[in-house]
């Protein structure tokens, strides 16, 4: 299971929340491997069953105030409870002073207390959403991903077959590319896919006998994106004569990355095949079908419509089999 240490987390936001350490340093390396935030109101009030660890506790206004009303062996009692479960971390909000007691208690148990000054309602969505990223479940693919018209295509294929190249045309026609050669791809909610590039090698592209270039530098910032949401996955396969294609359609296929499948297209390469412009149909292909319209079924449809009416076909359209 993916976990961050919570000096990991400490140093990455520290400045954005303007953090600070008041107690149990010598536990900064506890896990943190939920990115849900808990305010542990309930917990203080006796009721435990509900109080995950290895989460981040938030305490605002609410809880410090509640506190102060409990005799202070009860509140030493609830604090206690609180700080031996397990919990990653306890974050004060609103600049608020924690009791000392609590302080006490951090440090023993080597729970790491820390203080900001934002208030909850603006606390819990950052450290959420900071922790959404870099706790979602993660792979890595072979390929390049761009956007096209809005829609995120994951171009995969052997080494060799033009994935690349292809990537390249489709920034030079005015899309927008991701990620090159490898695509890290994360799962941040449930069903969505996020791709993005490596740090090292963000926005280069090795291409046969140019060797590395930097899109950035070369078409500008419009031409790149640091983040884009997978929607379709196309793949490139050498062209044979006994390969197996859909020829209408209507079979749609599916890709599987992270337990989220992802509409998926195999597309054969041949000499003298604009495999950027067909990417770019798939494109528009894939915001039709998104609105309900479907090329290859409305014909086949209508199709047979007129068969069932008695109304002559002209021609002899390869629909498969109707029956």
């Amino acid at each position: 299971m993916i976990s961050i240490a919570v000096r990991y987390l400490y140093e990455h936001i520290r400045e954005d929340l303007d953090l600070e350490v008041l107690a149990g340093e010598g536990g900064m390396d506890r896990a943190i491997r939920i990115a849900r935030i808990q305010k542990p109101g309930l917990a203080l009030a006796g009721y435990l069953d509900q109080l995950h660890s290895e989460r981040v506790q938030v305490l605002g206004q609410t809880e410090i105030s509640y506190l102060e009303t409990l005799e202070p062996e009860l509140a030493a009692l609830r604090m206690e409870q609180l700080c031996s479960t397990g919990v990653s971390c306890l974050i004060i909000a609103k600049g608020l002073s924690p009791p000392k007691i609590l302080l006490e208690l951090c440090d023993h148990h080597k729970v790491p207390l820390l203080r900001t000054q934002e208030v909850t309602s603006s606390l819990i969505p950052m450290v959420t959403t900071y922790l959404e990223d870099v706790l979602a479940p993660e792979s890595k693919v072979h390929g390049s991903l761009v956007d096209v018209y809005g829609v995120g295509i994951l171009i995969m294929g052997k080494s060799g077959i033009g994935k690349s190249e292809c990537a390249l045309g489709l920034v030079e026609r005015g899309h927008r590319l991701v990620g090159d050669d490898v695509v890290v791809i994360r799962r941040k909610v449930p069903g969505v896919l996020f791709g993005s590039a490596e740090d090292l090698i963000r926005y280069h592209m090795e291409i046969r006998g140019l060797g590395i270039i930097n899109i950035k530098d070369l078409f500008g910032v419009s031409s790149i994106r640091r983040e884009k949401k997978i929607e379709l996955a196309v793949e490139l396969v050498e062209w044979l004569k006994d390969l197996e294609v859909d020829r209408l359609g209507l079979d749609e296929q599916t890709y599987s990355i992270l337990g989220v499948d992802i509409p998926y297209l195999k597309i054969p390469v041949r000499p003298a095949r604009d495999l950027t412009m067909i990417i770019e149909v798939a494109a528009r292909n894939h915001l039709l079908r998104r609105m309900g319209y479907h090329a290859a079924v409305d014909l086949e449809r209508e199709h047979r419509e007129k068969i069932k009416n008695g109304t002559p076909v002209k021609g002899k359209p390869d629909l498969g089999s109707l029956e």
